[in-house]
This record gives C-alpha cells, structure tokens and sequence, in this order.
C-alpha cells in the first residue's frame, strides 16, 4: 500500500475520528449531510469529506455544528487534536508524526542535507531559493516547523538515528563556506550523541547500491517497518513489506559500500580544517 500528495491531505487517525464523531452526532441529531451542510454553511460534498476523514474542518466549521447538533463540546474536543502542522509540505505530514514514534529511523540523502541535521542558516538558504519563491513569513514558518522537528534527536535518546550522506553534500558549499563550516560542525556534534550514526558516501565509488534515489526507513513500537521516498512536489509512504524489503536490503548494502563511522567523522573534520 502506498499512498501519495493530493489535493486534500491524507486521511490521518485523527481526521477520521473527528469525522466519525461529527457523522455519529448528525446522525443523533436527525440530520442528512445535506440538511446539516445548509445549516452550517457549507456543501453537502464538503461535509461528506470531512466526515471521511479527507478534509480539515476549516474555521468556524466546529462551532457552527457543536450548535447545530448540541454536541457538548464534543467536536470541539476532537477538533483540538487536529492540526494542519504549518510549515511542513502536507504529503510529509504522516511521515512526520511517525517519527515521533519511531524506535529507529535510517536516512540515506544525495541532494541536500537531511532536514533533521540541517543548521538554520542552511535550511533558510534552501527555503530562500525555492521557486516559485516563498514569502519572508512562508520562510520563517518552515523554518520554525523544521528547527521543531529537529528536537527529535534530542527528545529520543532510544531511538537509534542512521544517516547516509553523500560527500558531495558538503562539498557544494550550499550557503557559502561559513555556512557550509558552521554545517559540518553541527554534523559532528550531533554524531557524538550515542544514538546519532553518520557515514558518508565517498564521491569516487565504484558500486553503489543507493542509485535510485534517496530514502527513509523507519521501524515502529510494534517492530513494523515502513519506507518513504520523496520526489519534487510529492511524498509516498510505502508499506509494502516487499518494497520496504528490498529498500532495507539496498540500504543494508549502503552502509557497506560507505565510510565508517570512524573514517566519516576524520573526513568531515578535514573538510572543516581541524
């Protein structure tokens, strides 16, 4: 099972609960959809998708039908575990509230630094060259949201962190060389934590078992395991065990094919100088 970016956001457990208690209410309430979408304002069709969990409920929605069907604060409730997670793109949103859960988390990148170990500079750099270009309050929302998603690293010391990242990455000097210096300093910082692993790719390898692409692999409470890649202006969580099988291996391999630990962490520090 994949699933992939739309138009509406994906239908998440907190949608679907949220629409499952607004049907069981207008149910109550002796209301047909279209009975109710008149009496709050809005069409039938909108309000059949946020009771099928693929629309949020947009402002004054809640209140309208809490008075509507005297909910007692009910959808209020469900509604305030909702949230549109500004800042971060909508096909990455499930991905990214999987992570908070995750007991491991593998990255393997060949275009930018991985959102997780980027320094501020960095990340402004790469919203500020965005085409079409973002907006000043469009940069500093996606910049809060991925310094936010960052306290992962810090806030799971369990959870055991792999990176793959190639030596190209560092060698682009994205942002300048202070940037690019100040960059490397964070990436080793963050490696001497004891669940944080970085290896790097060396730009001269004959074999090379990531060639496909980047990806992430992410292993949950339950010990499931699933993959998610993303392209330009779309994300895919893949569930398949086969695909996340076949990922697992070629990422298996990676780690082979790439620089110790050791020998990643001298590579940087010479890249910076030290």
């Amino acid at each position: 099972m994949t699933s992939s970016s739309s138009k509406e956001p994906e239908a998440s457990d907190g949608l679907k609960t949220f629409g499952a208690v607004l049907k069981s209410f207008r149910k109550r309430a002796g209301h047909t959809q279209e009975s109710l979408a008149g009496e709050v304002g809005c069409s039938s069709h909108f309000l059949a998708s946020i009771e099928q969990g693929r629309r949020f409920p947009p402002p004054g929605f809640v209140d309208r039908c809490e008075a509507a069907l005297d909910a007692f604060g009910t959808l209020r409730l469900a509604s305030n575990q909702l949230s549109r997670k500004p800042g971060l793109a909508k096909w990455f949103q499930q991905w990214a509230k999987m992570e908070k859960e995750a007991i491991a988390l593998y990255t393997y990148e060949c275009r930018v630094i991985p959102g997780l170990l980027q320094t501020p500079a960095y990340a402004r750099t790469l919203f500020a060259n965005q085409l079409p270009p973002f907006s000043d309050e469009q940069v500093e929302e996606k910049l809060a949201a991925r310094m936010e998603r960052q306290r992962l690293l810090t806030e799971r010391p369990n959870t055991a962190y792999s990176f793959i990242l190639e030596e190209h990455l560092f060698l682009r000097h994205v942002g300048g060389h202070d940037v690019t210096m100040e960059l490397i300093d964070h990436v080793l910082a963050l490696a001497e934590r004891r669940n944080i692993e970085v290896q790097i790719m060396p730009v001269a390898r004959q074999t090379h078992a990531g060639l496909d692409g980047p990806m992430q692999l992410l292993e949950t409470p339950e010990n499931k395991w699933f993959a998610y890649g993303e392209g330009q202006e779309s994300g895919q969580l893949i569930s398949d065990p086969k695909v996340v099988s076949t990922l697992q291996m070629r990422y298996a391999k990676m780690r082979s094919q790439a620089l110790s630990f050791e020998d990643s962490m001298s590579l940087l520090k010479r890249m910076r100088g030290a």
